[in-house]
């Protein structure tokens, strides 16, 4: 179906604003895009307590947000922002952060690993590795019982799905659910949403090769299931997995394909395709009603898990 009216509005006036594409920009000239948007959003909901902490990590520490919306917070979600691994920054995130904080009841952690070109792959999964560690290291003070979710979009998506790669392998911290929203799993630019000339809206191929090329610009590394877990051979005893979609997305094939898999390898499986929605559409929270609508999504997911662990 065509995108929805106000998708259509809000690309008419991005396109009024002069800007350059995305792929045509310094990797600072486009981290100025998520600045402009963020303005965009308006605050987000009260929180009972809100911290900035820093997490070590191989050759430094990164900034994490720690959102508590209650007293007795019903779980710990650890969320990974989105932006290629070459944009983005938690305060981009505050607004989504605060609303997934109140609707869930779980201390939401935001997650402020290290952009490419600067710290190249892997530096960004290991950075997210080591706070989900620390997560799990710090439940009794974030959240003593519940479950613990990861959760991202896009690239953050494609972390997400790599941290309960890893924690499988590591045998912990245990995951109750990776909530993967748009999420990168591969680097074919030439499949079939890649290629359809409807789906070249925020985020374009070229778009997508540029962030590869920041972040992992050896083809062979981008086959590794760190950069793209659709490779890892084996998805068997993942956590269960919530993924959306958007119909007019780049990224929608392997979003989708991805989700196959893991059904394929006995993961229990909740996948929705947002139709009439793009690339973006999730994080664009008082903006677009797609983010409405894919949050109330989220939200009912957790809120049948943790109805589950009660």
């Amino acid at each position: 179906m065509a995108l929805d009216d106000a998708t259509t509005a809000f690309l008419a006036q991005m396109a009024e604003s002069g800007a350059k594409p995305l792929h045509e920009m310094t990797p600072a000239e486009a981290r100025g895009l998520g600045e402009t948007l963020r303005g965009l959003y308006g605050p987000g909901p009260q929180m009972k307590q809100v911290r900035d902490l820093r997490v070590p990590v191989d050759g430094g520490d990164i900034a994490v947000r720690v959102l508590t919306p209650t007293e007795s917070p019903r779980g710990v979600l650890v969320y990974y922002h989105g932006g290629g691994w070459v944009i983005g920054a938690i305060d981009e995130f505050d607004t989504l952060g605060r609303v997934l904080a109140e609707r869930t009841g779980m201390t939401t952690v935001l997650i402020d690993y290290r952009l490419a070109p600067e710290h190249r792959y892997p530096t960004a999964v290991d950075d997210s590795w080591a706070a989900l560690q620390w997560v799990a290291a710090n439940r009794a003070e974030l959240a003593p019982s519940g479950p613990l979710v990861v959760c991202g979009d896009s690239a953050g998506g494609n972390i997400s799905a790599v941290m309960a790669l890893r924690a499988k392998a590591a045998g912990g911290p245990a995951i109750d659910l990776q909530v993967l929203v748009y999420p990168v799993t591969d680097a074919d630019f030439d499949n079939e949403t890649y290629l359809e000339p409807a789906n070249q809206l925020m985020l374009t191929r070229d778009a997508m090769i540029w962030f590869w090329d920041h972040y992992a610009p050896d083809p062979a590394v981008r086959a590794e299931p760190d950069a793209s877990p659709i490779k890892a051979p084996d998805l068997a005893g993942l956590p269960p997995a919530v993924v959306l979609t958007a119909e007019h997305d780049v990224l929608r094939e392997e979003g989708e394909a991805y989700a196959r898999r893991l059904a394929w390898a006995g993961v229990p499986v909740q996948h929705r395709r947002f139709d009439g929605q793009m690339h973006g559409f999730f994080t664009m929270v008082n903006l677009l009603p797609g983010s409405a609508a894919g949050i109330d999504h989220v939200v009912a997911a957790i809120d049948e898990l943790a109805a589950s662990r009660a």
